[in-house]
Formats: structure tokens, sequence, C-alpha cells
């Protein structure tokens, strides 16, 4: 049986009483068996957040974490603070962090192996920009940024990770990503994990899509056989249409 990850990443948005609001309207939404389904705010709403889903089986995390246990790092978050808040999840490498922030993959791979320790998953970003796509390059681009990321990382603790692919080429540049797009570059970073590791622990890799998933495409891109859910940006900000992408893929599990 297919597994699903239907992962909502409010990016810098919701207060703490749109936090409680939403975990609300999910709960109503009765999602038990959708599968897999996470929440990943900003860290001024994850306290109310994890109160707000409480027992009810869907999953919240953070969207950056520090590689550091503490120390002189303003403004920065650490995996105990994350653990202190019972996170089961984080975002590490997402392709903002990586542009406005000077993420790197030495940084991402520093923060992959402190949330493992954790126990904490990390779900990890990798994705080309247009001027990698245009030039033909872009699997050679993502093929270097997943052997980096995963650089130290045992067999047994990659297999806790879960990678989501961003095409960042598609994001607010008027191009769209199709569904065999996303399927094809899902099923490289698979191929890329399986040479790096071994085939069971490519074919067990939960294999997400970040590239503006919504309810009226969520059915075609869950239907491929190496997407495995979704990074949900926009549309997780909504209840019915977060809710109606975990149903679809609860209709394909």
């Amino acid at each position: 049986m297919k597994k699903f990850l239907i992962a909502g990443n409010w990016k810098m948005n919701k207060i703490s009483s749109e936090t409680v609001e939403f975990a609300e309207g999910l709960k109503a939404k009765g999602l038990s068996n959708a599968g897999d389904v996470c929440v990943l705010a900003p860290f001024t709403d994850i306290r109310d957040l994890g109160k707000a889903l409480e027992g009810s089986g869907i999953g919240f995390g953070a969207q950056n974490v520090h590689f550091e246990p503490s120390g002189a790092y303003t403004g920065e978050i650490s995996v105990p603070m994350l653990e202190d808040l019972g996170v089961g999840y984080c975002i590490v490498g997402h392709s903002e962090r990586r542009e406005y922030f000077a993420e790197t993959d030495e940084t991402v791979n520093k923060k992959l192996k402190v949330l493992l320790a954790a126990g904490i998953t990390p779900i990890l970003c990798v994705g080309e920009s247009l001027e990698v796509r245009e030039g033909g390059g872009e699997q050679t681009f993502v093929a270097g940024q997943v052997v980096a990321d995963f650089a130290g990382i045992p067999a047994e603790d990659a297999a806790r990770v879960v990678v989501a692919y961003e095409p960042i080429w598609a994001i607010g540049t008027g191009k769209t990503a199709t569904p065999d797009q996303a399927e094809e570059m899902c099923a490289f970073i698979r191929g890329v994990i399986s040479g790096i590791y071994d085939n069971p622990t490519g074919d067990a890799m939960l294999i997400l899509y970040g590239g503006s998933m919504k309810p009226s495409n969520a059915a075609e891109l869950l239907a491929k056989p190496d997407i495995n859910g979704g990074l949900i940006g926009g549309a997780s900000l909504k209840v019915d249409d977060f809710a109606a992408i975990a149903e679809a893929a609860a209709a394909l599990s």
C-alpha cells in the first residue's frame, strides 16, 4: 500500500487565534483515515497548534531549526526547544531559506543530523531554479543537492527523512510543472537515494511534491507512482482546501 504525507507549510502566516481556529476546523474534518497529515507553523504558533491538535492524530512541526543546541545565535531556535514543544516534523532547506537566508547544503546536512538524532522527522527540500531548468541541468543540480545533504548519514537514518521536490522555476514565473514533470523528478530523486544507499532505502522513502498542489490537481499528482504526498503552501492556509488534498491522498491509499 502506498504511503502518503500531506504537510502544510504556513510560511509567515497566522497568529495564535487564527492557529487555534484552523486547528479546530481541521479536526472537525475527521481526517483520521487520511494517512499522515501535519501542519508546519511559525515558531510563535507551535505551542498553541500542538495543544489544539492534541488527540487528533494530526502532526505538527516547525519550518526551520538551528544545528547547535544552544548559544549566541540571536533569533534562532534549537532542537531542544522544538523537543520541548513536542514537534514531530521540521522543514530543512526550503528554497526560500536557501535563497533569502543563505542556507547551504552544508548547514542543511548539519540540521538533518541533529533532527534525526532527536527523533524529529526532517522534511528536506530540494529543487532547481528557472535558469538551471532552462539550461538542462536540473538532474545534475538536484542530484548534487541530495548527495551533499545526505553526506555522512547512514541508511537507517536516511530512511526517516522525507524529501520534498520544489520546482523553483515554476514559482512566480508563469510556468507550470506538469504532473509528468513532477513525477519524472521525484522518480529521479528516488533513484539517486537508491544509488547512495540501496533500492530498499530508495523505495521506502517518502518523496513529496512541493509545487503549488491544490484540490484541483492533487489527485492527478498523488496518483503518480513516485509522489508520496505534498508540501502544501497557499492551499494549507484554508481548512477546506487542505482537507480536500488530504482526502485525495486517503482515496488513493
